[in-house]
């Protein structure tokens, strides 16, 4: 097999396995029960869920530290009358502040809007599990949904702290798909972008994998979702950029699926075009997204890609081009109108 200049497959037609690096570890029956029940009577009470640390993905009560926190680490206090939280082990009491939870799994990305394509602000998790609790102050429902494992939610929540920015509520360590007690602001709040919907706005959410992993690029994976809920391969890469529905469509839709793209010429492309070699299978397929000419003749251009062996790449290339790969064919998407 090949793949343009790797060693792994380029794309693949259906993931083989969407759980992405992090593993949520799951509740047991006695705790969604306990939330189940008793989650109304907390919300008639005036009680946060955030004072329900001791009931959040970890172990059972009584039970041993997983999943980055430990069940006996704080209790709820019984008296109704105030929210408090009380710190097993030294009797002290804490006053839990309004829109704060805690968090699970590593290296969760802040984002700079509620866009989980938008350039990084910062990080919640770096090192630890969980180590980090979060504070908001509304939550915007995206419309687009992320998941991490089994865990799914449309809401990026606006974090006061500890970073401010935009975080998925997947990575919010509670049983709901969006924050408890917490806003819900729509579109008369902060005007959200819609992903993909420019030239500008691709490239610039092709440009948030190079970084988006910790630093470094997104790793290739056909099996893999990335935390924005996307498949870690070029087509899902692509997918992404374009905003299209979680976690990516195939090679061949982005080729044959004329709500997506159509066919030009190579003399037409522009900003934000693709160059799919859409024939064989998923140990040949691939798809790069078009930047620019690197000179007058067009004899090569630089593009992003999502490329085995490697992960997000932003290089030169001729796929397409005379003398470069012939199976790759131009096409444009057709949400840019022209």
């Amino acid at each position: 097999m090949y793949e343009h200049s790797s060693t792994h497959p380029a794309d693949t037609t259906s993931p083989a396995d969407r759980t992405a690096p992090m593993t949520r570890h799951p509740q047991s029956p006695f705790r969604r029960t306990v939330w189940r029940t008793a989650l109304p009577a907390v919300a008639a009470a005036g009680i946060s869920v955030a004072g329900f640390t001791g009931f959040a993905h970890g172990s059972d009560v009584g039970g041993a530290t997983t999943g980055g926190h430990s069940a006996t680490a704080t209790e709820l206090s019984h008296d109704s009358s105030a929210r408090t939280v009380r710190a097993a082990g030294n009797g002290s009491v804490r006053q839990a502040a309004a829109g704060d939870f805690p968090t699970w799994g590593t290296r969760w990305v802040v984002h700079a809007t509620a866009d989980a394509g938008s350039p990084a602000v910062g990080m919640i998790n770096k090192t630890a599990p969980g180590q980090d609790r979060i504070t908001a102050d509304y939550q915007v429902d995206t419309g687009r949904k992320v998941c991490e494992g089994s865990s799914c939610s449309t809401f990026m929540a606006h974090l006061t702290g500890p970073v401010s920015g935009f975080l998925s509520v997947v990575a919010v360590d509670i049983p709901q798909d969006r924050l408890p007690g917490v806003p819900v602001q729509g579109g008369g709040g902060q005007p959200q972008p819609q992903p993909g919907g420019s030239r500008e706005e691709m490239l610039n959410r092709a440009a948030t994998w190079l970084t988006a992993n910790n630093g470094a690029q997104v790793p290739y994976s056909q099996a893999k979702v990335w935390k924005d809920g996307y498949r870690q391969d070029c087509s899902g890469y692509v997918s992404m950029a374009l905003g299209l529905p979680t976690p990516g469509t195939n090679t061949v839709g982005l080729a044959t699926n004329r709500d997506i793209t159509r066919p030009l010429s190579v003399d037409e492309l522009k900003p934000g075009d693709l160059l799919i070699d859409a024939s064989g299978d998923n140990n040949t397929r691939h798809v790069v997204i078009f930047e620019k000419w690197n000179n007058d003749a067009h004899s090569s251009y630089t593009a992003y890609e999502q490329r085995g062996d490697h992960g997000t790449d932003h290089r030169t290339l001729t796929y397409g081009l005379p003398g470069g790969d012939a199976e790759f064919k131009p096409y444009r998407p057709v949400k840019f109108g022209d």
